[in-house]
């Protein structure tokens, strides 16, 4: 007989659907954004600032502006790093669009770098395509563990670029004993419901760099400042509603990590001797923010990804896939990029699915996803 249960997301109730991530909301969430709700300040009130001190605490930044959204941060952050319409940047095609999709908003064109074992930006790869032309180094925490950014930092002070980390995936995770959001030049999260925490929509740029935290805060408001407008700027502030809920979140940010780190472990544990598994793994001095359990299919289960996802998902398990490699989607194939160009990348994405991993993940679900997923790798 088939196993099946109900779950509860969102207020829809899905017979045995576990999706790969979820916001976990409390009634602290509820009452933090009630009360702003019920206040005079909407927008471009105290909340905002007060959740922008409360995140560059927890990472150890001097700064942190808030945005809309983890891909308005980004755009932001190229921006203030003074890249502009002919300039290129190194990064990973190993990431979700936004990472070289605000490159493009400002007319640079992203030059793609392979990848490491652990799915991030290779160091070495990456300095072969420095140019002339180079303006800074785009570097993704992939899934949640950071990328190795000693070597980063090296190489930027070394070609005289600027390092921007998309730390969408990390925040919550540490190099060596520190927060991300404190080494790099300028950090972006993300606060998009699957991420550490929610704002519902929302980013932030962290920075040690006052001067890059003053023209965050300008380009975010029409590029109007104190003295009124001194360049072509974005409405690209987040609310005092939104950042409500992101102070409340935030104040529980370590325990979701705790639990991510936990239902990691239990699935490495059930599922560590299937040969035809490769695991993901945490390089030496990295805690990971275990934003996803990226599984890689090798020896007999190769090929056979497509039928196993099929199979995960008609048991209810929302199995997801991250990411087809930025240069293989068809608007970048009609700017000229080719198959072929990081063939790790690619390697990778062909192998790889994403099992579900979020705090409110029941024991009962995990159970479930685990036992599901051995049986079809026995029947396939």
């Amino acid at each position: 007989m088939k196993t099946t249960f109900s779950s509860r997301r969102g207020g829809i109730v899905a017979k045995a659907t576990i999706p790969y991530g979820h916001q976990s909301i409390d009634n602290a969430d509820i009452e933090a954004v009630k009360s702003v709700l019920k206040s005079d300040w909407l927008t471009q009130g105290p909340k905002i600032g007060e959740f922008e001190r409360a995140l560059a605490h927890y990472c150890g930044a001097k700064f942190a502006a808030a945005f809309s959204s983890g891909t308005a941060a980004l755009h932001a952050a190229y921006f203030v790093a003074g890249m502009r319409r002919g300039d290129e940047f190194i990064t990973t095609p190993l990431t979700f669009a936004a990472t070289s999709n605000a490159g493009l908003y400002l007319g640079a064109r992203p030059v793609f770098a392979d990848i490491d074992e652990y799915g991030n930006l290779d160091p070495v790869e990456a300095e072969k395509k420095i140019t002339r032309k180079t303006k800074l180094l785009a570097v993704v925490d992939y899934a949640g563990h950071p990328a190795n950014l000693d070597k980063f930092k090296s190489l930027a002070r070394k070609r005289k670029l600027v390092l921007i980390e998309d730390a969408a995936h990390s925040l919550g995770a540490k190099y060596k004993g520190k927060k991300i959001g404190s080494i790099a030049d300028m950090t972006t999260f993300s606060f998009h419901p699957v991420k550490s925490i929610t704002t519902g929509e929302g980013g932030a740029v962290a920075t040690n760099s006052k001067i890059y935290y003053e023209k965050l805060k300008q380009f975010r408001h029409h590029g109007i400042g104190s003295r009124g407008m001194q360049m072509l700027g974005f409405n690209y502030r987040l609310t005092d509603i939104h950042a409500a809920l992101g102070i409340s979140q935030l104040k529980k940010l370590d325990k979701f990590i705790s639990a991510r780190k936990k239902i990691a472990s239990r699935y490495g544990e059930a599922i560590r001797q299937n040969k035809n598994l490769l695991l993901p793994e945490e390089h030496v001095g990295v805690s990971s923010s275990w934003h996803l359990y990226p599984l890689r299919f090798a020896g007999k289960s190769a090929n056979k990804r497509a039928e196993i996802v099929k199979k995960l998902r008609n048991a209810g398990i929302g199995a997801q896939i991250h990411y087809i490699p930025v240069y293989l989607h068809p608007y970048y194939q009609k700017l000229g990029y080719k198959k072929g160009l990081c063939p790790k990348a690619e390697a990778f994405y062909e192998a790889e699915i994403s099992l579900p991993i979020f705090p409110s993940l029941k024991n009962t679900e995990q159970n479930f996803v685990i036992k599901t997923l051995i049986k079809i790798l026995k029947s396939t």
